[in-house]
C-alpha cells in the first residue's frame, strides 16, 4: 500500500480540539474520516473513504483522493483557509 500523497496539504480543523491539522495523504485523510468526523455516513464522506482507500491501493491518484476529501471537509465545515 502507498500513502496516496496529495499535491498540496489540506488544512482542516480537528473536530474534537479545533486545532488546525494539515492532511497530506490519502492515508492521513482516511484516518481522520474513519475517526472523529462531524458528518459520518454522508454521501461525500462515504465517497472520500472509498477514493482514499483506492489511492492507497494504487487504483486512484492522490489528487483524486484530495478532491474527494476536500468535498467531504467542505460539507463537514472543517476546511480552513
Amino acid at each position: 500500500m502507498n500513502e496516496g500523497w496529495f499535491s498540496k496539504p489540506v488544512p482542516v480543523a480537528e473536530c474534537i480540539t479545533g486545532d488546525i491539522r494539515y492532511i497530506s495523504s490519502a492515508r492521513q485523510a482516511l484516518e481522520l474520516l474513519d475517526g472523529h468526523w462531524r458528518q459520518p455516513g454522508s454521501e461525500a464522506h462515504r465517497e472520500a473513504l472509498i477514493i482514499c482507500q483506492r489511492a492507497m491501493d494504487g487504483r486512484a491518484t492522490g489528487d483524486a483522493a484530495m478532491q474527494a476529501f476536500l468535498t467531504a471537509a467542505t460539507e463537514a465545515r472543517v476546511l480552513t483557509s
